[in-house]
């Protein structure tokens, strides 16, 4: 990476300081025993005489919907989201597992460009929600980002934070938001005018990177591939605020808006025909790699499972020796080779393909989860990896009963991406203290 376009401040630092130590060595194994006599399985004798440091401890294990009924008990618990200690605490145990998916009703391209081009203005629009679903438990959640500016539209979810950007053409204005907390941060403005680029996002407990690609405007009435440009900044004291620009490979259409981050690259999906688009961080260069079975792929998606790339598409050719299926590969470590990993069964898929109707569907996953949401309907299929097992998700209660947009006439689809709820992001401090002389927007 060119060392020209980064800068060390060591004055950048984290609101409190804290030692990150892996799971494996900052966890306790405790056990629960049950007591015989009574059938109780805790003795409030002991559990009522827990010194504090202790009680903050097995707290911060709890998922987040516990976390907060328990915030309800007493003064003191309600108070631990504000506590220093108790966050230091979170951080170094971090509990892991809890990992979701996050929906939102969001407009088409399409129905951006009649927006634009003289249509009315909802009022509705502007009150924007997300729906939380939790495949550990099957249960959907409702969440309000209200606090969100109108005139922004979620992009992208890393690390607990869910980013938004400006829906005005030109440079961009990309906002970093907690749904848990409903803080919001703002970085930068990008520094080359785009319609609606690619962008990818990661987050880590030190880190910030953000890839922004596509979409150039070359006119204020025509857009082209052309570049991406990049942010970062971490707890280091290094940042780089958009300087790190590259051009994209010849001929590439990025439609989905979407990228997905797996082992230091981003990965988009490349349209007509498909392929897919890696970008390096540390190299600050794109390579195009080669989708399998490219030409009978439909409605192909990008996501990330336990350090790896998979791709989920539908495979249809009338010609073709094997039946119509939707089928995963993984991408290898040489970053060129796929390994099919997984096929739906056949009489699911039949059953899938009748629901589907042809619209086309959408995919995003987190860890061992496949969340595949059909178009046009309110049906959402969950595959886990792990125990390969295929379940319907019962429809959303809060999203008006589309899956995909109850009402195909007002251009929504229901976009969602990974998001992994956490408590506190200290990270996003390092933007206040870059003190940049950029515009900032009203909240």
């Amino acid at each position: 990476m060119d060392s020209n376009v980064f800068i060390n401040n060591p004055s950048l630092t984290l609101p409190f300081s804290y030692t990150f130590t892996s799971s494996s060595n900052s966890s306790t194994t405790t056990s629960t025993t049950t007591d015989s006599s009574s059938g109780q399985w805790m003795d409030g004798r002991i559990w009522s005489k827990l010194p504090p440091p202790l009680l903050d401890r097995i707290i911060a294990f709890l998922p987040p919907p516990a976390f907060f009924r328990t915030r309800c008990v007493c003064k003191r618990f309600y108070s631990l989201l504000f506590s220093n200690a108790f966050l230091e605490t979170y951080l170094q145990l971090l509990p892991l597992g809890h990992n979701c998916f996050l929906f939102f009703k969001h407009k088409t391209l399409k129905s951006y460009i009649y927006k634009r081009g003289g249509g009315t203005n909802d009022d509705d629009s502007n009150k924007a929600e997300g729906f939380l679903f939790d495949p550990n438990e099957i249960r959907w959640y409702r969440l309000s980002f209200a606090y969100i500016p109108s005139g922004f539209y979620p992009s992208g979810s890393s690390g607990g934070l869910v980013s938004w950007v400006s829906e005005e053409a030109g440079l961009k204005t990309i906002l970093l938001c907690n749904p848990l907390l409903g803080s919001v941060s703002q970085l930068p403005p990008i520094s080359r005018p785009r319609l609606f680029p690619s962008i990818g996002l990661s987050v880590t407990p030190t880190s910030i990177d953000v890839t922004v690609a596509g979409d150039d405007l070359i006119s204020p009435y025509a857009v082209k591939n052309l570049s991406s440009e990049s942010f970062h900044v971490d707890a280091g004291g290094f940042f780089s605020l958009w300087a790190m620009t590259s051009s994209l490979p010849r001929l590439c259409s990025l439609e989905s808006g979407k990228m997905v981050y797996v082992q230091g690259k981003f990965y988009c999906m490349n349209y007509s025909p498909f392929s897919v688009l890696s970008y390096e961080v540390t190299g600050n260069r794109w390579i195009k790699i080669q989708a399998p079975m490219r030409r009978f792929l439909r409605s192909p998606s990008l996501l990330e499972s336990k350090g790896r790339l998979i791709l989920v598409a539908a495979v249809e050719k009338s010609k073709l020796n094997v039946p119509k299926s939707l089928r995963l590969w993984s991408l290898q470590q040489d970053n060129a080779t796929w390994v099919e990993i997984e096929r739906m069964p056949q009489p699911l898929y039949t059953q899938f393909a009748a629901e589907e109707g042809g619209k086309g569907f959408e995919c995003v996953g987190n860890q061992e989860f496949v969340m595949i949401v059909l178009r046009g309907t309110s049906l959402q299929l969950l595959f886990d990896m792990v125990r390969k097992s295929w379940l319907w998700v019962p429809p959303c209660p809060y999203s008006g009963g589309g899956g995909s947009g109850s009402g195909g006439s007002d251009g929504e689809v229901l976009q969602g991406f990974a998001y992994d709820p956490v408590l506190t992001t200290p990270v996003v401090s390092l933007l206040d203290q870059l003190t940049l002389p950029f515009p900032g927007v009203s909240f």
